[in-house]
C-alpha cells in the first residue's frame, strides 16, 4: 500500500506517494517553492497544490520544520511565526478535502525514514540525524526509538544559533566555501553536539547530502561515525508517509 508524504521546507515544499514496503517514492515527487512569507493559508494552499498533482485521495503525512505536538505547531523558526498554536493537521485536512493528514518534526520525519530503510538500518546506540538545509533539524535516537522535537540547529554556536552558522543556506549566503564551511563551522557544530550526546553515529541528511564527497571527508577531530543520508532529501517524504500509515493501518512508526 502506498501512502503519500509532503515536506514543507523553508524554500520548498516537495512530496509524492510512498511505496512503504521498499522505502522509497513510487512517483517521482512534485515541487513548489515554499511561499514568502510562509503563512499558513498560503502554505496550505501549496500543501494541495502537490497532493492534487498526483490526484491522491488517501491519508498525508506532512513534515513541518519546527516542534510539533500531535498536530500543533510549537515552533517557527524558518517560516512565518503566524503558525505558533495552529492545528496543523485540522487546517491541513480541511483544505484537503477531509482526508486524514499526520503531522510531524521534518528531521524526525528523516531520521525514522533513514533509521528503518536508510544509513541507521539496523544500528543501536545513540545515532543523531541532522537535516542541513535553510536551517539544521535533528533527530535522536536511543536503541531505534525517537526522542523527538529535539531541535538540535538552535543549540548556541559562537554566540549564534548554530544553523544561522553551520547549515547549508549559510554557506550558500556568506558564499564559503566547502572546505571553510566543513572545517570552520559544521566541523565545530559536530563537535559541539558530539560533546552533549556521545553519539556513535552521525548521518548527515538535506538536499546538501548530495554532495557529500565534498565536504565530509574534510571533517577532522570528530569520533563518532559520519556518514551521508541513503535517501538523501526524500528521507522527509518517506517518514512523513510513514508517520501517516502508523495511524491509519498496522506499521509501526519505531523503526
Amino acid at each position: 500500500m502506498n501512502v503519500f508524504g509532503v515536506d514543507i521546507g523553508g524554500s520548498g515544499i516537495k512530496g509524492a506517494p510512498v511505496d512503504l514496503d521498499r522505502g522509497d517514492l513510487a512517483q517521482e515527487r512534485h515541487k513548489v517553492l515554499t511561499p514568502q512569507p510562509a503563512t499558513p493559508d498560503d502554505v496550505a494552499g501549496r500543501v494541495v497544490e502537490v497532493v492534487e498533482h498526483f490526484g491522491w485521495s488517501g491519508p498525508v503525512g506532512v513534515t513541518f520544520p519546527g516542534v510539533v505536538t500531535g498536530s500543533t505547531i510549537r515552533t517557527a523558526a524558518n517560516v512565518d511565526k503566524g503558525w505558533i498554536g495552529v492545528d496543523a493537521g485540522a487546517l491541513l485536512g480541511e483544505r484537503l478535502g477531509g482526508l486524514p493528514v499526520t503531522v510531524l518534526n521534518d528531521a524526525d520525519a528523516a531520521g525514522v525514514a533513514e533509521m528503518t530503510f536508510g544509513a541507521g538500518r539496523g544500528r543501536k546506540g545513540t545515532v543523531i540525524l541532522l537535516t542541513l538545509g535553510t536551517g539544521i533539524g535533528s533527530a535522536v535516537f536511543v536503541d531505534g526509538t525517537l526522542l523527538p522535537n529535539t531541535e538540535l540547529g538552535h543549540l548556541e554556536l559562537k554566540g549564534h544559533d548554530a544553523e544561522k552558522r553551520a547549515s547549508a543556506k549559510a554557506r550558500e549566503d556568506e558564499g564559503l566555501t566547502w572546505e571553510h564551511w566543513a572545517t570552520k563551522r559544521l566541523q565545530k557544530y559536530l563537535a559541539h553536539v558530539e560533546m552533549l550526546f556521545s553519539p556513535e553515529l552521525f548521518i548527515i541528511g538535506g538536499g546538501v547530502s548530495r554532495k557529500a564527497d565534498k565536504f565530509l571527508p574534510l571533517i577532522d577531530g570528530i569520533r563518532a561515525e559520519i556518514v551521508p543520508a541513503e535517501l538523501q532529501n526524500n528521507a522527509g517524504i518517506v517518514g512523513a508517509a510513514m508517520a501517516a500509515r502508523a495511524l491509519t493501518g498496522p506499521r509501526p512508526l519505531r523503526p
